[in-house]
């Protein structure tokens, strides 16, 4: 498929589809495709037939686990699509695609409304200032509300979104949609499942609710454009092209959202959400700079998106693929990338060639010779590209800001059910952990199991599913366990000194450090510690500082209780001393890592554990049961608040340790009819008795 504007960089809109689990995102993207002339044929979610689910384990379950790249062409403009999951446990997928995208469509079910999920996905993109239009599915379906969604999107997310489109009817009279831009009525010709479309006056008996949300629609509009406002004011009429003009404005600038509608699935109003992604999502112009940091001092610098300059690019996914090896997908920010380049990995220091460089079609692959300012590709060839890596032609030193993964809170024990399996089970296992940044695999030490740690227990089963798939590799499972980790309560200060011959050379090293308790709050963002340098060269030598911050934050991974990872913990090198003749960089590190050690055990540490935040959707006949069923967890409610005329939702913060068949144990309170869905919010510190069970079973093992 060809597009004329190809090089034109205005023309190219990089977008998410965002939403929680079953709102209906693969289905849209889906109509996207086919409307866009893309695919001649739909697929649908329920006959795990869909272009983007190409995965096994996604068409059998019909939820999307990891995110599709795949282009398209509307009216002159190339959308780059990314179709993200809506599963908690796949947050990762949802969090590597909005680092790199320009707009982002937020899809919410009419029934449901703003889900949990809805909310999660949306602060995400909050977090990168993302663009957005939200996207009112379902309206066929019995229970659909679009005001009170509407009045759900305002409350929840404290912005001002606004309707440019109506339904004309709702529930099986859906017919429609209202374009309040126009002022047309939208029809949508089922015979040729939606393809053919006519216009018509709106109906007399809407006009009185269209001429509502027109003028709320004005309102919102003329706070972008002063021409707009005088003419509003004046009951001048307003322009198509000028009302869009300003809500493109408005929506860039992140004050305001556009709300569409429609029915997905019933292939209807998809035309128009195409025609808002082109009129109000930004191309890679409008956003002209992208903000980097200076390697050494992390001061910031401006990155110009433009294919003159020198190539900035970030490496935001790893795929393997059985035939063509590890793929790089990576969003090019300024300058260009071409077949046969090479690059320096500014993270590593490596430089390295492109062998082949690809269009990504879900699954399927297009070859380009080139990729440009605004544009996503996949390279074929780097080893040692990773995810979070910035890449550039070594004419600039730039490092992009890196994502922010949520640790992993769950994890089983592996081990190869034959001795044949074991080289196997190992090299699939390191390809998984390369491709997923909330997978990990890690020996315990107590045990010496094999563990693999993830987001939940779907997730780990998906893992598990595709290593016998995939990989050809049977394996043993054990039972899901929780994911502590260690802190500590009490201020220390420790002093250490190595001092060794070692084959007749000397070794000296002489530090003191002060550890101390953090709150949350204290931590740099996307950082589990804080190191605090308070020496002066003449103490220690600056050239072995950034040692002893390396080994002082290295040996914070190996806890004094459970050997967990230690969290929130401020360290402080306050004083030390050296000899001209036998200190080095390895006697500092040994000596550090000795006192902070030491340190840990004196400060009194106690044992973190991972707390979920569980909502639940559930009919009024059960709140009292489920939320007695919570205080027996442990838990403690958050919210109770109404969701819709029958349904309330219940929010409370849960230990994982206690949500293990939780599955059975709410269907069996609410006889089936409860939903819940669960979300990792934070580490905290187990009470007394907890610690004390833990501790006991785990030392147990290792007798």
């Amino acid at each position: 498929m060809k597009s004329g504007n190809d090089n034109d960089p205005a023309r190219i809109r990089n977008i998410g589809i965002i939403a929680h689990i079953d709102a209906g995102k693969t289905t849209t993207t889906e109509r996207i495709l086919f409307y866009t002339g893309f695919l001649h044929k739909m697929g649908e979610v329920h006959d795990g037939n869909t272009f983007t689910d190409w995965m096994d384990q996604e068409r059998e379950r019909g939820i999307t686990i990891t995110s599709a790249t795949v282009s398209c062409w509307w009216k002159d403009n190339q959308i780059n699509i990314i179709d993200t999951p809506g599963h908690v446990d796949f947050t990762a997928e949802v969090e590597r695609s909005l680092r790199v995208l320009d707009g982002a469509v937020g899809v919410f079910c009419a029934v449901g409304g703003v889900e949990p999920q809805s909310e999660t996905v949306w602060h995400q993109a909050d977090r990168y200032h993302i663009p957005r239009l939200a996207y009112i599915n379902k309206m066929d379906r019995n229970g659909a509300d679009f005001e009170r969604v509407v009045q759900m999107i305002n409350e929840r997310f404290a912005t001002r979104a606004v309707p440019i489109n109506i339904p004309i009817g709702r529930e099986d009279g859906f017919e429609g949609v209202i374009d309040l831009i126009t002022m047309s009525a939208w029809h949508f010709d089922p015979l040729t499942k939606g393809l053919k479309t006519d216009t018509s006056p709106i109906p007399d008996k809407m006009m009185d609710a269209v001429d509502a949300a027109r003028e709320q629609l004005l309102e919102a509009a003329s706070e972008f454009d002063d021409e707009l406002l005088v003419r509003y004011l004046d009951g001048i009429e307003v322009s198509p092209a000028m009302l869009r003009s300003a809500l493109r404005k408005g929506t860039l600038a992140n004050r305001i959202v556009p709300i569409l509608c429609g029915s997905s699935l019933k292939n209807r109003g998809v035309q128009l959400l195409l025609d808002g992604i082109s009129d109000y999502l930004p191309s890679p112009v409008d956003l002209p700079t992208t903000q980097a940091f200076e390697p050494e001092t992390h001061e910031p610098i401006e990155i110009r998106n433009d294919v003159r300059e020198s190539l900035v690019a970030l490496a935001f996914k790893v795929q393997i693929d059985k035939h063509l090896g590890k793929l790089i997908y990576i969003r090019v920010y300024s300058g260009a990338l071409s077949k046969g380049d090479t690059f320096i990995n500014r993270t590593n220091g490596k430089r390295e060639r492109i062998t082949r460089i690809l269009q990504m079609m879900s699954n399927r692959k297009n070859d380009l010779d080139a990729i440009k300012a605004g544009d996503i590709g996949v390279l074929v060839g780097p080893k040692f590209l990773s995810t979070g890596d910035t890449i550039t032609d070594g004419n600039v030193d730039v490092i992009l800001s890196r994502m922010h993964f949520p640790d992993s809170v769950i994890s089983i024990a592996i081990e190869p059910k034959t001795k044949a399996d074991q080289d196997l089970l190992n090299e699939a296992l390191a390809r998984l952990e390369d491709e997923d940044p909330t997978f990990h695999v890690h020996n315990d030490k107590e045990t010496g199991q094999m563990l693999i740690s993830g987001m939940g227990e779907l997730h780990l089963d998906i893992i598990v599913d595709r290593l016998r798939r995939e990989f050809g590799v049977n394996a043993n499972v054990g039972n899901p366990q929780v994911s502590y980790k260690e802190t500590i309560t009490k201020t220390v200060e420790m002093e250490e000194t190595f001092q060794r011959d070692v084959s007749g050379k000397g070794n000296y090293a002489q530090v003191r450090i002060r550890i101390h308790p953090l709150t949350p709050e204290q931590v740099p963002e996307g950082e589990k510690n804080l190191f605090v340098n308070r020496i002066t060269p003449e103490m220690i030598p600056q050239v072995w500082w950034k040692a002893i911050e390396e080994a002082a934050l290295n040996a914070l991974n190996d806890g004094p209780l459970i050997n967990g990872a230690c969290e929130r913990i401020g360290i402080e090198l306050v004083s030390g001393s050296f000899n001209p003749v036998d200190s080095n960089e390895t006697a500092f590190r040994i000596a550090t890592s000795m006192a902070v050690c030491k340190a840990l055990r004196s400060a009194e540490p106690v044992i973190m554990e991972p707390i979920m935040l569980l909502s639940v959707l559930c009919p009024d006949d059960f709140v009292g049961d489920i939320i007695s069923d919570i205080n027996s967890k442990r838990g403690k409610i958050d919210i109770l608040r109404r969701h819709t005329e029958y349904l309330q939702e219940i929010v409370a913060d849960v230990p994982l340790s206690e949500l293990f068949g939780y599955a059975t144990r709410i269907r069996s309170i609410s006889q089936g009819r409860a939903l819940y869905t669960l979300e990792f919010k934070q580490y905290e510190i187990t009470p007394p008795t907890i610690q004390s069970g833990i501790l006991k079973r785990i030392r147990g093992y290792a007798e």
